[in-house]
């Protein structure tokens, strides 16, 4: 056997491809991979044909087009209500995964420790540990998922870290901070000198009465955030992997070195054609919540009709189910069962936990109303089915 990295030995493969795998192989309904079964807006349908056809078809600047980045910026700073500079504050990358990599290797150093809030998604862990830093776990507690202020400044005050990854909306739990929440986590990182690194892929998705608030925007926060996101959720575009870096110009600069040697750019047609989203007009971005909302409430409906337990997204497309009534005490094998007996499928939630979690599974709902409804109607077969499991 060929040798291989010390650091790769803790962690596995990502459980939720694997779960698209058995949804693949056996024809379940795929909950468990967050991505879309309905087009982008035509809009940008219509500019991805246009850049097939006119280009550009070589390489973008390394740290993403030009008017990429004006676009880009100027979108930004309407949201965040904070100026952001598209040459010094804005990197373009292959997707939120190498965001958060790249932000993880611009932070932190082998042996420095990062706070990962519990229940967290799956590829933090394997960031920190292939950055050779280490993680430092956090729980955020069912049913509302909120964290002890007490236990988050202990772990503070404890292990010293250089970086804590903020997930708002969150992965999987759909949890949205409050600005009380993030305000002491903001007090807490500029007491002991640490970054925020952010994951907010799903900044538009989140529910009424809810609002989503951006730690970088906080007074004292911009130069000691960075902060990471991608088109993919808000433009339903999993697979153009278009992901961004916003960051201090100091702090950008480092960026992208670590940026460039570890993927070059991103796809250069691609960045011309979601020019267009970048340009949408608010009305775009109030629909897109309307009609999230209404996928919530359509794929909630059912979980009630099924008699299921489940935990309320106050963002985000997840909802995390307890399924613990059936007896389970392994998600994983159940997770299997559920996709091949049932057809739907889900995934484990302790692959999210650093806790020993069972009892939870995570379903998505950003599918059709077809596909949600199909989906519905094979887990009222669950409860009878699972009596009779072996």
């Amino acid at each position: 056997m060929p040798p291989t990295s010390q650091r790769t030995r803790h962690f596995t493969e990502s459980v939720i491809r694997r779960m698209t795998r058995i949804a693949n192989g056996c024809g379940a309904i795929n909950l468990s991979q967050g991505f879309p079964d309905f087009d982008p807006p035509p809009a940008l349908l219509a500019a991805a044909e246009r850049a097939g056809r006119q280009g550009p078809h070589q390489y973008a600047v390394t740290w993403g087009a030009a008017n990429f980045r004006q676009a880009f910026a100027r979108k930004q700073a309407r949201f965040m209500g904070i100026p952001i500079d598209p040459d010094a504050n804005v990197v373009v990358t292959c997707g939120s995964t190498e965001a958060m990599m790249a932000a993880m290797l611009t932070a932190c150093n082998p042996g420095d420790r990062v706070v990962i809030f519990s229940p967290f998604y799956e590829n933090y862990t394997a960031d920190t540990i292939l950055t050779g830093a280490v993680p430092v776990y956090v729980p955020l507690r069912p049913p509302a998922f909120d964290f002890d202020p007490a236990e988050l400044r202990r772990a503070f005050e404890q292990h010293r870290p250089k970086a804590l990854i903020l997930c708002n909306p969150a992965n999987p739990t759909g949890k949205v901070f409050t600005r009380a929440e993030l305000e002491l986590i903001a007090a807490l990182a500029q007491e002991f000198d640490a970054f925020v690194i952010t994951d907010e892929v799903y900044e538009h998705i989140v529910y009424a009465p809810h609002a989503h608030t951006y730690i970088a925007a906080l007074p004292g926060m911009f130069e000691r955030t960075i902060s990471c996101s991608s088109l993919s959720k808000t433009y339903s575009i999993t697979g153009w992997r278009l992901g961004t870096v916003v960051a201090a110009p100091a702090v950008l600069d480092v960026v992208r070195k670590v940026h460039d040697f570890l993927t070059v750019g991103a796809a250069a047609p691609l960045q011309e054609a979601a020019v267009t989203a970048l340009e949408f007009p608010d009305a775009y971005y109030e629909e897109l919540r309307s009609a999230y909302t209404a996928k919530r409430e359509l794929f909630l409906g059912w979980l009630d009709r099924a008699g299921l337990r489940y935990s309320r997204p106050q963002g985000a497309y997840y909802v995390m189910v307890d399924v613990g009534e059936f007896a389970v005490t392994d998600d994983v094998t159940f997770c299997d069962w559920l996709a091949r007996e049932i057809g739907v499928a889900a995934v484990p939630g302790s692959s999210f936990f650093r806790e020993p979690v069972r009892n939870l599974v995570r379903l998505h709902f950003a599918k059709k109303a077809d596909t949600l409804n199909a989906a519905g109607e094979r887990l009222l077969c669950l409860r009878e089915k699972a009596a009779h499991r072996g």
